[in-house]
Order: C-alpha cells, then structure tokens, then sequence
C-alpha cells in the first residue's frame, strides 16, 4: 500500500504538470480556442512534464541518497549536487524559472545552501517540488517542516514562498492522513501561522471564492500561480472544488490563466496521495515520460520511509 501511494504522488503530479505544460504560457481565452471550450482535457501522447517534476525528482533522489534521517546539511548538499546536476542536464530545456537557476547558480558557485536562495522571489518554483517531502516524513510533522523549509531557501528565501514549500509539503501530509477536504484550509494556515502574511491572505481567498458559480471568476481572483502563495491557493482551490475527481481537478487546474503547470502539478500530487492510483487514469500513465523510473522512484520511497519510521 506506501508503494502504491508513493507511485499515485509522483504519476499525480506528474500528470498534473505534463497536462499543464502545454498550456503554460496560454491564457485560458487562447487555451479554449486551441483545445475547445472545456479547455485541455488529457495530457499529450507522450505525456512530457516540465521542470517542475523533473526538480521533484532531483530533490526526492538527493533525500534518498543521504537518507532521511540524516542532518540538514547533508541532505541539503545530497540535494544541492542533484540540482546542479539538473541545471546542467540537456534535459533541462523546459523552461525552467529564473529564481531556481539563479539559486542554484549561487550555491553552485560556493554560496551555503542557507544563503543561496533570492530572498526578494516570492516565486513558486520552491512549492512546486515538495510533494514527496510530505510523504517521506507524513509520520514526522516537526521533520517535514525542517526539510520542506530547507530545501526551499536553496533557491527561494522570501518568506511567502517558505510558507508555501511547507503547505506544499504538509497538504501532501494532510491528503494521506485521510483529512477531510473541509479541514485542508484551516489545518494548512495552522501550520504556516506566523510566517507570512501574503500567503495567508491568498488562502483566506480561497474561503471567499467557493462558493461561487464561476470557477473561471473565481480563479481569477485567486491569482495566475506565478508566485508561492498563489500557486497554492490555485491548487488548493481545485483539490477543494473536485476532492474525489482526479481527472476534473487536474483539468480545472490546467486551463487557467496563469502557470498552468505549477498549478496542476501541486495539486496532482495532493489528489494522488488522497485518492490513489486508479483514481488516475491507466492510458495516462501508460504515456507519462520516464514512467520506469516513477515506478522505481516510488519503490525506494517506500522503503526508505519504512526504515524512517522503524529506526
């Protein structure tokens, strides 16, 4: 059963991200004239993610290779030499967001994991790559702040993008717990409290706007997702408005005005580790880029959390 989870976390967001993808830069007026009125509705064949995922894998290979119970630093340097490794990987043509390359440059160039994070983004390229942090540590809250908060400030160290790599994290957390949906908002702002102001007032958005009879209104309100504190809130918005449907969240997700990717990226991960892998379409991830190594990553994720727990 955790190796199945681990698997409907990583093909979650991955499918959430490779149907984004294309519709990235689009707005939702170009979006619907390209796909149809309802927007894009199943990933391309094959189905290619972006430099969200691809930096979610980096991060889980660099815990993995350290070892969850390992120090900060350690970990932080596991995952700081896995970066650079993708920074500079012909894979590495997606894309990739200005402040993650700058961050990784830095620390490249002899910066502290600490210190190497641009302290003015507000970017959401930090809360775009936790998801498996939520799921390593979902048994360990206090160690899931500590490594979410950590392997965020390598790039980003504005504190609503803090706040947004721990709800990232903790949402994740929270989804395999079997919370119920209702609860998601008020626990995540709990765990956040004190942080930062900005990205609590962008989830209290969120309380404003559901019950609204235009999801199109109400993302509009809520932000285009560029940013930590509205990619979260994006993504939770459509976690909150299809908890039990995969497919329509992930679509909802992904024809938007705004960073369609990110969005549908962060909230496939919570919707994989809520509902599973059948809640995800089998022909979906028959076609998902380097599904070999999401089958495999997801097996020692498992194994690793097991000995976590146990030791």
């Amino acid at each position: 059963m955790s190796v199945q989870q681990a698997q409907a976390i990583l093909f979650g967001l991955a499918l959430g991200d490779a149907l984004g993808y294309p519709t990235e830069f689009m707005r939702l007026r170009q979006i619907q004239a390209v796909y149809g009125p309802a927007g894009i509705t199943a990933p391309p064949d094959p189905a290619l993610f972006s430099d969200d995922t691809q930096m979610t894998l980096a991060l889980t290979e660099g815990l993995l290779h350290a070892g969850l119970a390992a120090d900060l630093d350690a970990q932080m340097a596991a995952v700081g030499q896995e970066f650079i490794r993708w920074a500079h990987s012909p894979e590495n043509n997606r894309a990739p967001g200005h402040t993650c390359m700058q961050g990784i440059h830095q620390y490249e160039s002899g910066l502290p994991w600490r210190e190497s994070g641009l302290v003015a983004s507000k970017g959401c390229g930090s809360a775009m790559r936790v998801a498996t942090i939520g799921y390593l540590y979902q048994h360990d809250p206090d160690r899931l702040r500590e490594v979410a908060h950590a392997s965020g400030i390598i790039t980003h160290r504005h504190p609503a993008a803090i706040a947004a790599s721990l709800a990232g994290a903790y949402l994740v957390k929270l989804a395999l717990d079997a919370v119920p949906p209702a609860d998601y908002l008020a626990r995540t702002l709990a765990f956040v409290d004190g942080i930062s102001d900005e990205f609590d007032q962008a989830l209290l958005r969120i309380g404003h706007v559901q019950g609204w009879g235009s999801e199109e209104r109400a993302l509009t309100h809520l932000g285009e997702g560029w940013t930590g504190e509205t990619a979260i809130a994006l993504a939770l918005y459509c976690v909150l408005r299809y908890p039990d449907d995969y497919v329509a969240a992930m679509r909802r997700a992904a024809s938007t005005d705004g960073d369609s990717d990110s969005i549908a990226c962060i909230a496939g991960g919570i919707l994989g580790a809520r509902l599973g892998l059948a809640a995800i379409p089998a022909d979906w991830q028959q076609r998902c880029e380097k599904r070999a190594l999401l089958l495999d990553l997801g097996e020692r994720m498992a194994a690793a959390r097991a000995a976590y727990v146990s030791g």
